[in-house]
């Protein structure tokens, strides 16, 4: 079973890791760092990246799924993507099958809180429950996670934490936050500690759970990890080591 996973960085290493935990396969890991941030990106932009990344993977790979593990793509080219390509998109869906009501915060991209695309999602996803959901862009934790600060300097990273969050949180008394982008997770260990009382949702669960039900009958003995990426692959091979990720790092150009 050939899977590739691809984001614009580190996003797509949050959901390798959770298909790993329930799916043996053989993965590649394509990190399209020469077009992050995917946050900042208009939607004819993404089209563009996207579509033409999906033709170069497809050609190259021959893969059996393709998982676009960033959620401002699945979010803003929402049903105009093939339908091989499983997407990642808000688990606001648990919520959503919670009787109780919720103040929730929708960690997300720039592009992603500004567009109509997650404002339609939240009110397909969450009916007519009587919750509270608030938009948070949280691109500068985004960055935290791609520069690797949140290797070297977690306290840096706990300060701007600090700044984009606190207040917002404290205002809108919120008790549950989606991680809507796939680098967030990584700062999950700081985010706990800063705000104890709040349920962080990571979407590479759902994803996970997806991808095991789709392989339920395929047979896989052998976990394979290769790893590609369009930017400079000696500076993104020493930011995986730092997290225990040794594999070799090939350079792709596309």
């Amino acid at each position: 079973m050939k899977i590739v996973v691809f984001d614009s960085g580190f996003g797509s290493l949050s959901i390798i890791r959770e298909i790993q935990k329930r799916v043996k396969s053989h993965i590649i890991y394509f990190a399209d760092q020469k077009n992050f941030p995917y946050g900042k990106k208009s939607k004819k932009q993404l089209s563009e990246i996207i579509n033409h990344t999906l033709e170069i993977i497809s050609k190259r790979f021959n893969p059996d799924l393709i998982i676009l593990a960033s959620n401002t793509p699945s979010l803003l080219l929402r049903g105009k993507l093939p339908k091989e390509v499983i997407s990642v998109l808000p688990p606001l869906e648990k919520i959503s099958a919670d009787k109780k009501s919720h103040n929730i915060a929708i960690l997300a991209t720039e592009s992603v809180v500004r567009s109509s695309h997650i404002d339609n999602y939240i009110i397909e996803t969450m009916e007519m429950k009587q919750s509270k959901v608030i938009k948070i862009n949280s691109s500068k934790l985004v960055n935290l996670v791609e520069s690797g600060k949140f290797i070297d300097d977690p306290e840096y990273c706990s300060i701007i934490i600090k700044k984009v969050l606190k207040k917002k949180f404290q205002e809108h008394k919120i008790d549950v936050a989606t991680l809507s982008s796939t680098h967030l997770p990584f700062l999950f260990p700081i985010l706990k500690n800063m705000f104890p009382n709040v349920k962080f949702l990571d979407p590479a669960v759902m994803v996970a759970k997806k991808i095991s039900r789709r392989t339920a009958k395929r047979k896989n003995t052998v976990n394979k990890l290769q790893i590609f990426t369009t930017g400079n692959a000696k500076k993104f091979q020493s930011k995986l080591k730092k997290i225990g990720i040794r594999n070799k790092v090939t350079s792709f150009s596309c």
